[in-house]
């Protein structure tokens, strides 16, 4: 019998595998199902990963909202990589995406001041000819004291 560490390891990458290969992660069911493990089981590494700042669940369904970079519901950072849309959950994330997808991508947002439409790529791993500003509102160091809002 596995112990809580290695579900929580094979979860994990179950999750990371599913987002990147279907732009979202599995559900605790399809876990459940696609581990052949409980549905607590499934549940409750969730948890674990969640309590860990691995993961963030939604507050009420307890699913997967954000498997950083990537977000499970659409967000103002649309990522176009490997033939897929994906979300990130800001913009450093975003452009976080691609690295970790290891391809180019372009990544379609807005301005954060006035609502312009903006438009970067990434191509060899190189952000091209990027014009404006990324600008984070509070410090990293504090990104987990509201990781959904921050």
């Amino acid at each position: 019998m596995p112990t809580p560490e290695q579900t929580d390891l094979t979860v994990r990458a179950a999750v990371y595998d599913s987002v990147m290969s279907r732009s979202k992660p599995f559900t605790a069911r399809e876990l459940s199902q696609a581990l052949d493990l409980p549905l607590a089981e499934a549940k409750a590494s969730l948890e674990r990963l969640a309590s860990g700042r691995v993961l963030v669940l939604q507050p009420e369904s307890r699913e997967v909202l954000m498997a950083p970079p990537f977000s499970a519901i659409p967000t103002p950072f649309a990522v176009l990589a490997a033939g897929r849309v994906y979300f990130g959950n800001c913009i450093w994330d975003a452009l976080g995406i691609p690295a970790m997808l290891g391809c180019d991508a372009r990544v379609e947002t807005s301005c954060g001041c006035c609502g312009e439409a903006m438009s970067m790529s990434v191509e060899g791993r190189a952000l091209q000819a990027p014009e404006g500003l990324v600008h984070f509102a509070i410090p990293a160091r504090r990104w987990w004291e509201d990781i959904v809002y921050s």
